[in-house]
């Protein structure tokens, strides 16, 4: 289109030519979906600031000036309790992904689950005092915010990324010409991208609320961490619920879980094979009427294309969990110079902070403008590769602190870790704590690269009125890694860390491996079919009584 000065009027529809041969980038990104990403952020702030520090509150006891603590119930049984609430938050997401999907909408149960995380901070908080502690008040009120946090956070980890994703408006690619002059196509799939890799880099930000509270922990009490995450929490929800009538609010349809289900019977009774319950198939071979279109078959299909992806990272999280317990600890029995060894952690946020921008805004517009394709399975793939180095590492690493007296293979456990010389307080492994450095940087690219693409996997293939549910599969993959950190609870501990570590490590580049030959032409089959989408202006497909709603 022109103007009467023959200028070209832009933005404007993209031409299928066009499509193929301008570079594609993010569109603009409205601010309910900013909103969420924030509210989503807060939510992760609490949680960071308060779980980095159950390590050291269930393993330690009370008294010893360089490793809090208040319940001392030990490293193997700190591990255990740690992956068993990992287990539950991992699990129960599939509850609020079915009163999500087919109930509440993502929307309210939202806001429930805020509510579930504000109880149990404030549990957590009052039972958390020397007063509360002293008259046993710790294990029930530990035990009551294991449940409601975990709960809260599950409803949070089904319908966060998914309600964010809504908020994208549906609009065929424009063509638009940016400042230097250059014309570019908007794409909603990278918008996606952009927006999700954007959640994740506020939700790293939020992580850094860790430092906070390890800091407050060593040098007040638990309490006042508590105390500070529990507030900033409670403060930060109030935007979201002030302007909730902006957001975009999918209606649930239990409708569409009915025949999902009916869907997948049917398929199970076939052999496994979803195009019998194709309704054409039924008509044929059945002489039956089905309330589905072949459509519905054919998303579904789709998202149970993603769900395979999805299993395959229970190894990656087997990996990543090690942040929150064995790596705590390993930094403990380290020389803590200028930093404790749950503080330390917080590295992993700082290095996707600074990871992540490079990422997004440097080498996947480098990639873009050369037509490399950079494709969700390849990053999941060298997300896995990274993990696989972060862990590798950090064998090396606890080698390196075996070798190292005072105790060697037995840190803090031997008589002369009590010599006196630290104020009461055991002597660690002659090791600098900053040498655990590298370790978290080489698992941030993994996650960044990994968790994000896995979202966008996910949410494009997922059918719009199921999104919850395919959300909380990938909780489920979370949950059997956990139940795998279970398992491996008895041989967190001394001397057996580094066969740990190595073996996980070499679990996961032979994972990474096998995923690559098995999914790599997924790639291809992703491009094509949201390539198909934006040319007919679609990408997503809501099942609703058998009718294509877009």
């Amino acid at each position: 289109m022109e103007n009467p000065n023959n200028e070209e009027i832009l933005p404007r529809d993209a031409t299928r030519e066009e499509i193929e041969s301008l570079v594609h980038e993010p569109d603009k990104i409205p601010a309910a979906a900013w909103l969420l990403t924030f509210t989503g952020a807060i939510a992760q702030l609490a949680r960071y600031g308060v779980a980095v520090t159950w390590q050291n509150y269930l393993q330690n006891p009370r008294g010893n000036e360089l490793l809090p603590g208040a319940l001392g119930l030990g490293q193997s049984k700190a591990t255990i309790i740690q992956n068993a609430f990992l287990l539950f938050e991992y699990i129960t997401p599939f509850f609020f992904a079915f009163l999500s999907d087919g109930y509440l909408g993502r929307h309210k149960t939202m806001l429930i689950s805020l509510m579930l995380l504000a109880i149990g901070y404030v549990i957590l908080l009052a039972t958390s005092t020397p007063n509360a502690l002293s008259h046993g008040a710790g294990v029930g009120g530990f035990a009551a915010t294991v449940i409601l946090v975990g709960l809260g956070q599950a409803g949070i980890s089904a319908v966060m990324y998914p309600l964010i994703g809504d908020q994208i408006p549906e609009t065929s690619p424009k063509v638009k010409r940016k400042k230097g002059g250059e014309l570019v196509v908007t794409d909603r799939k990278l918008t996606i991208q952009y927006v999700f890799n954007g959640y994740y880099w506020m939700v790293n930000i939020a992580a850094l609320s860790s430092i906070a509270t390890t800091l407050v922990e060593k040098h007040v009490d638990f309490w006042a961490a508590y105390l500070l995450a529990t507030g900033i929490f409670l403060l930060g929800i109030i935007p979201v619920l002030l302007w909730s009538r902006h957001l975009v609010k999918p209606l649930p349809d239990d409708n569409a879980l009915s025949q999902t289900g009916q869907v997948l019977l049917i398929a199970c009774r076939s052999g496994f094979r979803l195009s019998a319950a194709d309704p054409e198939f039924q008509r044929l071979h059945k002489d039956r009427t089905v309330e589905w279109s072949a459509d519905f078959v054919s998303q579904l299909r789709r998202g149970l294309k993603g769900c395979r992806v999805i299993i395959c990272f229970v190894i990656f999280w087997l990996c990543y969990n090690q942040t929150t317990n064995n790596l705590i600890s390993q930094a403990g029995q380290t020389e803590q110079i200028g930093i404790s060894n749950d503080t330390i952690q917080s590295l992993n946020p700082i290095a996707c902070i600074i990871l992540g921008p490079l990422i997004q805004s440097v080498i996947f517009p480098f990639l873009r403008r050369r037509k490399v394709a950079s494709g969700p399975i390849a990053r999941m793939t060298c997300a896995f590769f990274f993990i696989a180095a972060g862990i590798a590492y950090a064998a090396g690493l606890q080698q390196l602190i075996y070798s190292r007296g005072p105790c060697f293979e037995y840190p803090l456990e031997c008589p002369a870790a009590k010599d006196g010389e630290h104020g009461g307080s055991l002597r660690p492994n002659e090791v600098n704590i900053w040498v655990q450095t590298p370790v978290h940087f080489l698992l941030a690219a993994g996650e960044i690269l990994g968790l994000v693409a896995l979202n966008e996997y996910t949410y494009s293939e997922a059918p719009s009125n199921a999104k919850s549910m395919v959300q909380a599969i990938q909780q489920l993959a979370a949950a059997i890694g956990s139940a795998l950190g279970l398992a491996l609870g008895p041989v967190s501990k001394n001397p057996d860390l580094v066969i740990l570590y190595a073996s996980l490590a070499g679990t996961m580049a032979v994972s990474g491996a096998v995923f690559w030959v098995t999914f790599r032409k997924l790639d291809i089959g992703y491009e094509a079919e949201n390539d198909a989408a934006e040319n007919t202006g679609t990408s997503d497909v809501s099942i609703h009584d058998g009718k294509e709603t877009c």
